[in-house]
């Protein structure tokens, strides 16, 4: 008998394992999908969107198309992007034959490798694995769009909008917030999907700034990099380091032989960021005391070393940041301290 029960029982845990959608697609969890189930969350979130009339929506990983109807009421046209060519078959079904159906295009294809066109908004329920790459992806696209409505997994989400002195700040936050302001929309608990998650996730709305703050991106990325590799040090314990120093040295001894060979000519601007391979800089930190940089305690030593250290630390002096803690600054600040080092005639790239 209960060799027979045993076999009672299985079919039942793999059904529940298949997870499977009307019509019989089952949805897979490795992939991402997660397809929302409350209408009334559907409504909430194409509200908040504001989107026009006019509008070009783009919006990625559609699923079987329960958001995608919203905005295709609201919108002039609707791009969707779509790995899963499963997804991409149920939702030119759903849409055949409606008044929906020309205008609604949908794209086949990962969307970090896609050529995205013209879009005014995006709203997008998006596998959360491509969460950071796809976040640049966006903010670098040119002309730049309105605005995004983007479900995040929740701490992702709110390490976008954090701010100075958070637990969450860190080098993400200020990438992000350089490039865009990011407002945290609403908080969104796991069973709202089929098949549910593991963690809540949440909504928000990133605004690219226009016009944009001019860095020179792998000068700012290195920059940032030393100033969270020890987020809740002082910066003057963090530029004290011999391995900090070593490094902005050789840089400072190279771009000053470089400028005298290279003296009236112009020089190289990489201000527009490229992110298109996937920079390990956008990757979202742990705990901020961890990065793969590894840096030595200890002063420098005597002679030349102990010369430049001086300049270094005469810059952050000069701006009073040697006490203060990269966790603690504004994105004004880090710009102004870049500014001082540049003045200074000390790089990061």
């Amino acid at each position: 008998m209960a060799g027979g029960k045993i076999k009672r029982e299985k079919p039942k845990a793999a059904a529940k394992a298949a997870t499977p959608y009307q019509g019989g697609i089952s949805f897979h969890k490795s992939k991402g999908q997660h397809i929302l189930k409350n209408p009334l969350l559907v409504d909430s979130i194409v509200q908040k969107s504001g989107i026009k009339s006019t509008d070009v929506i783009l919006e990625i990983g559609p699923g079987t198309g329960n958001l995608t109807k919203k905005l295709l009421e609201c919108g002039k046209m609707v791009i969707a992007v779509e790995l899963d060519p499963r997804m991409v078959l149920e939702l030119q079904r759903r849409f055949q034959d409606t008044p929906y159906s020309s205008r609604l295009k949908v794209i086949q294809g990962d969307v970090l490798k896609t050529e995205l066109p013209y879009f005014d908004i995006c709203v997008a329920n998006i596998p959360y694995q491509i969460s950071s790459p796809l976040t640049f992806k966006l903010l670098n696209h040119q002309p730049a769009f309105r605005c995004a409505i983007i479900m995040f997994q929740r701490e992702f989400a709110m390490r976008l909008v954090a701010q100075p002195g958070d637990k969450l700040y860190c080098r993400l936050t200020v990438n992000t917030q350089l490039l865009a302001r990011v407002s945290h929309l609403l908080k969104v608990g796991k069973n709202n999907f089929r098949p549910p998650p593991k963690v809540d996730s949440s909504v928000v709305r990133i605004e690219p700034r226009k016009p944009r703050i001019e860095v020179k991106q792998k000068e700012w990325d290195g920059f940032l990099r030393i100033c969270f590799n020890r987020k809740n040090k002082t910066l003057g314990s963090i530029f004290r380091q011999k391995s900090v120093l070593s490094l902005l040295e050789k840089n400072y001894k190279t771009l000053c032989s470089l400028n005298i060979l290279q003296e009236g000519s112009a020089g190289n601007d990489d201000s527009a960021f490229d992110y298109s391979n996937e920079d390990q800089s956008m990757e979202v930190d742990e705990d901020g005391d961890d990065e793969e940089m590894d840096m030595e305690d200890g002063d420098a030593e005597e002679g030349e070393a102990s010369e430049f250290k001086g300049k270094v630390m005469g810059v952050l002096k000069e701006g009073d940041f040697e006490e203060k803690r990269s966790s603690k600054l504004t994105l004004q600040e880090f710009l102004y301290l870049l500014s001082l080092f540049n003045k200074a005639g000390i790089h990061f790239s």
